[in-house]
């Protein structure tokens, strides 16, 4: 039987290497993110099916869920930066912090919620990305970095309360991404490592299916 995975913030980063590793060892792949077009290119490349949305959105949540009544592979990677330039905690708004959780955090709760039945059945996985931001002191980065140390502790709890399915949140390190490139400035993230790198690392790791806990991807 063919492993199927979902993916979000699959249209580009790491979601989109991540989904080029799969598809080529032949898992069938449910791949969402915001933006309908650069979805649509990379499913048609990549013989997926697409689901465009935003994952804060409860109607999405659910339309991904009934799209996969068998699923081996959670990737809850589609991820919030907040407000940039990168701004101290002192003058961080406040509604900007709060949506920023939704993305980060209660998003990805309201998906492993609506898709454990399913990876229930199949005794399948989940990986939650992260980043060092969550145990690391920097400045600028104390919103996001806040928001993906809950994502970590709700993932340490889900292992212990989930002992069925593997549970993995997963650091990948600075890669070149958009997202670092308008944190720090594109000649700063140009030398940061290649998500096609960090996919085939997590890749590996789902082969390879450790017990559940924190891992670094680089």
């Amino acid at each position: 039987m063919t492993n199927t995975a979902l993916i979000t913030g699959a249209s580009r980063g790491l979601g989109l290497a991540l989904a080029t590793t799969l598809a080529g060892a032949g898992w069938e792949l449910l791949l969402t993110a915001r933006g309908a077009a650069d979805l649509e290119r990379v499913a048609a490349e990549l013989g997926a099916t697409a689901i465009a949305g935003d994952v804060s959105d409860p109607a999405h949540v659910e339309r991904l869920a009934r799209a996969v009544p068998q699923l081996d592979l959670l990737v809850n990677n589609a991820s919030g930066l907040g407000v940039t330039p990168l701004p101290p905690l002192s003058v961080y708004p406040r509604d900007e912090f709060r949506a920023l959780l939704e993305t980060n955090v209660i998003a990805p709760l309201a998906l492993i919620q609506a898709t454990l039945p399913a990876l229930r059945a199949t005794r399948g996985a989940i990986v939650n990305i992260t980043s060092d931001a969550a145990t690391g002191a920097y400045e600028g980065w104390g919103g996001y970095g806040a928001s993906k140390a809950a994502l970590e502790q709700l993932s340490n709890v889900l292992s212990a309360e989930e002992p069925d399915l593997a549970v993995w949140w997963a650091d990948p390190g600075e890669m070149n991404t958009r997202m670092l490139a308008d944190a720090v400035g594109a000649e700063e993230a140009a030398g940061a490592a290649d998500p096609a790198k960090v996919a085939a690392a997590l890749y590996d790791l789902v082969r390879a299916r450790p017990a559940s806990g924190r891992v670094s991807l680089q």
